[in-house]
């Protein structure tokens, strides 16, 4: 069984699409404090520099098998971030159109 965020294919068993399907089964509306905070997590700009430096390669095909396992955790990790944030954006944007 594989899972998908974004254009990404994962393993049913990563540690990204398991995370992945625990957060799309989440009903429950994310409390305005957490979606606060899950808008302020980012990458570090070392992260961000390795990112841009593995795309880059990726570019030009010359990542090595080690860096497109490494490259692709970086897309996985992103690509959740991204869902979580934008659950975040919902949760507050419900909160302030509920006062």
């Amino acid at each position: 069984m594989y899972s998908s965020i974004g254009s990404q294919v994962l393993g049913a068993n990563s540690e990204a699409a398991i995370w992945a399907r625990l957060m799309q089964g989440q009903k429950k509306e994310v409390p305005a404090e957490a979606a606060e905070f899950l808008l302020a997590v980012d990458f570090e700009e070392s992260d961000q520099m390795r990112m841009l430096h593995l795309a880059e390669r990726a570019n030009t095909g010359t990542l090595t098998a080690e860096e497109q396992i490494e490259f692709d955790g970086y897309l996985h990790v992103g690509n959740l971030l991204a869902v979580m944030k934008s659950k975040a954006r919902l949760a507050l944007k419900r909160d302030r159109y509920d006062r």
